[in-house]
């Protein structure tokens, strides 16, 4: 095809809207594409990284495959605003867009009301990319009428409500659809949820009634919480076992996962997500995987948990820096990472359960084979601070022979109905769950009896709580009242939340 403009002595500057993930947010790209006299060149601009650089050689073997010509003129494309970082493959079918809307082969009017997202391959087929559920949020916010993305991108992006969505397998389509030649395709299945996975459940669980009861107080309230006890004696079993007694997401909450996981290339089928996430990390991980990192700041497993759980197994064999890098976050529900004079921030609004064995030779108490220098070693892998988030502390201890050979206590249908009662008077009351109190709304909306009030005054004054230990006591007391049904959080319902916090002789080796 003749390119109608390429022999104009007037350059020809055209704009396409393409996105870029900053952290997790979609931040709106403009593709200027240049094209004037002089030698054949073509040279992009903009901050962009080598993924992008690249895009010169998928975008110019893809035109031509697909029939178009390339323009043998001096072409500049210009990736705006310049001062923001650029990467990955996304940008190719905007690039390829821009070219054809400069050079005349696509009308630039219907070019510039099109958000464009796609990798293209040498033969021009659309390819998808991660993050286009957070690319179409961007585009419904920019007030753009429509979005095209690859086939298999489609189911995702049209998750969000208001936006037409168009899925269009190669360039060669997207061109014809754009002069008017022929109709989009049809939208069909246009919103579907992921299959429910089939979870572990607590009926395998033999013995250990508190350690159910834990478990359940800290899925109704998204307390963390930390096993200890021998090994083989069911902590890992009892943590996997979480996700089937948790309450299912909001629709807020399940868009914000599922953008999360696409970012981060973790695929859904284009589903939205229903459960919520457990991350398992193996303890080799450093810092920047557990709460992200690296030179373009990725988010790590504590982002990849929020809403969900962060399940750290054998918490003592993780590295020193990882486990300090979790305080903030367990804190404030967000991670903040600053690389090369730019932030990106993540939320980490997760549960911590952990799991680890009182001593290096797992046995504790009077049975501990090993030395003092080990013992001292051991107590240094956590930390005080980080262990006084922990709301509930949980000896694991050996089931009897008895108990083994038994039915289980409950199953997790049994149990959820009871959290989700209790996750759903949270909600009425403060809009989110007792972890995530304030201080401020704790102290005004929380109706605690006088003889808890002066239990907990005794506890606080003989030094058995610090300050942040008190308020995460009071929440799991809360916790343990809404469970019952109460009101009001009584003295049963404090005693029980103290004793999660007072350390055994088995736990004293890790705290």
């Amino acid at each position: 095809m003749a390119c109608a403009l390429a022999r104009s002595v007037t350059p020809i500057v055209t704009h396409v809207t393409t996105f870029t993930i900053d952290g997790l947010e979609p931040c709106p790209v403009t593709v200027e594409a240049d094209l004037r006299r002089g030698l054949p060149s073509f040279t992009i601009v903009g901050l962009a990284d080598r993924a992008v650089g690249e895009a010169r050689e998928r975008v110019r073997a893809a035109l031509v495959n697909c029939g178009f010509e390339f323009p043998m003129r001096r072409l500049t494309v210009n990736l705006a605003p310049a001062d923001l970082r650029k990467s990955g493959p996304g940008f190719d079918l905007a690039i390829a867009c821009a070219i054809l809307a400069a050079s005349g082969q696509l009308p630039a009017s219907q070019v510039a009301r099109t958000a464009f997202f796609g990798e293209l391959s040498l033969s021009g087929e659309v390819k998808p990319c991660r993050g286009v559920l957070a690319v179409a949020e961007g585009a419904k916010r920019s007030a753009l009428q429509s979005l095209i993305v690859a086939d298999a991108s489609a189911a995702e992006a049209r998750l969000v409500d208001g936006l037409v969505v168009a899925s269009l397998a190669s360039l060669q389509q997207i061109g014809a659809v754009l002069r008017g030649e022929r109709e989009p395709p049809a939208v069909l299945d246009a919103r579907a949820n992921e299959p429910a996975r089939q979870l572990p459940d607590l009926a395998d669980v033999r013995g250990h009634a508190g350690a159910i009861e834990a478990l359940t107080i800290a899925a109704a309230g998204g307390h963390n919480l930390l096993f200890s006890g021998p090994p083989g004696t069911g902590k890992t079993m009892l943590a996997r076992r979480l996700p089937g007694i948790l309450p299912p997401l909001t629709q807020p909450e399940a868009l914000e996962v599922t953008r999360i996981q696409g970012i981060a290339g973790i695929s859904s089928g284009g589903r939205l997500v229903t459960q919520r996430p457990f991350r398992a990390p193996h303890h080799t991980i450093s810092a920047a995987g557990l709460v992200g990192g690296g030179s373009v700041p990725t988010p790590g497993e504590a982002t990849l948990a929020h809403n969900g759980v962060l399940f750290l197994d054998e918490l003592s064999e993780f590295d020193r820096r990882a486990l300090e890098s979790l305080r903030q976050p367990l804190e404030d529900g967000q991670i903040t990472v600053v690389r090369g004079q730019r932030s990106a921030s993540f939320p980490s609004r997760f549960a911590l359960i952990a799991a680890t064995n009182p001593c290096l030779c797992g046995r504790g108490g009077r049975a501990c084979r090993c030395s003092e220098p080990e013992l001292a070693r051991h107590r240094r892998r956590l930390s005080g601070p980080l262990l006084d988030r922990i709301d509930l502390l949980v000896a694991i201890e050996r089931p009897s022979s008895v108990a083994l050979a038994g039915a289980g206590l409950t199953t997790s249908a049994q149990v959820a109905g009871r959290v989700l009662e209790a996750r759903q008077r949270q909600l009425a009351r403060a809009g989110v769950c007792n972890a995530q109190i304030t201080a401020r709304e704790l102290s005004r909306g929380l109706s605690i009896s006088a003889p808890a009030q002066g239990a907990l005054a005794r506890a606080y004054d003989a030094g058995a709580l610090s300050a942040r230990g008190r308020d995460r006591a009071l929440r799991v007391a809360r916790t343990i009242a809404d469970l019952a049904g109460e009101q009001q959080v009584g003295l049963s319902s404090l005693a029980q939340a103290l004793s999660y916090r007072h350390d055994d002789e088995r736990l004293a080796a890790v705290a």
